[in-house]
């Protein structure tokens, strides 16, 4: 099994570079597991109150199920993968489950922040981009799939996106064995990756 972890901030590109990899490979034997299912469960407050939650900082995850998740795969078993809604900010009733595979990804903000997460990846990328760049896209993300207002964005966004950015994720990047720019449009990056999974895969 070839694990790897893809970080990066906010809005960099992330699921769009993992998506164009794997579009690359005439193959299915890869399993994507998104930080983001890991989120705690709030369902305990009222829905004003889990909008003023941080969600951009390490204790917002629930890392210890994530390891106890691929620490299953990497012993040959399956696991049930939670489901997380960002619009009502609670864990969903539904789950999927996820089988070993000879490929497993795993992609979120902060998956390279958790040092015994890290420990356990094969490879790991930081996918990084201009700071103007992943603003838009997290004020377009968030308004169209998250059912945010324009403001509520932009308060979020200097209250905790940017500030937590700062103190965790852009840290993360010195983990990475590569930093690679311009997310999902770095075809050389792409390709690179692409060709050392099919390596695995034919293996």
């Amino acid at each position: 099994m070839l694990l790897m972890g893809i970080a990066g901030g906010t809005g960099s590109g992330k699921s769009t570079f993992v998506r164009r990899i794997f579009e690359n490979l005439e193959s299915d034997e890869f399993v994507i597991i998104p930080q983001d299912n890991y989120y705690r469960d709030q369902s305990h407050l009222t829905f004003e109150e889990r909008q003023q939650l941080n969600f951009d900082h390490p204790d917002s995850i629930e890392f210890d199920l994530l390891i106890k998740h691929v620490e299953m795969l990497k012993a040959g078993k399956s696991f049930e993968l939670p489901h997380y809604s960002h619009i009502t900010c609670t864990r969903e009733k539904t789950t999927t489950t996820i089988h070993p595979n000879k490929v497993v990804v795993i992609e979120g903000i902060m998956v390279l922040v958790i040092e015994k997460l890290v420990e356990l990846m094969d490879m790991k990328f930081y996918v990084d981009a201009d700071d103007d760049d992943r603003f838009i896209r997290c004020v377009k993300r968030d308004i169209e799939e998250r059912a945010r207002t324009f403001e509520s964005v932009v308060d979020r966004y200097y209250k905790t996106v940017k500030p937590m950015h700062l103190k965790y994720i852009e840290p993360s990047k010195k983990t990475a064995d590569l930093i690679i720019p311009h997310g999902g449009e770095n075809k050389v990056a792409i390709d690179l990756i692409a060709s050392r999974i099919k390596v695995e895969l034919l293996g």
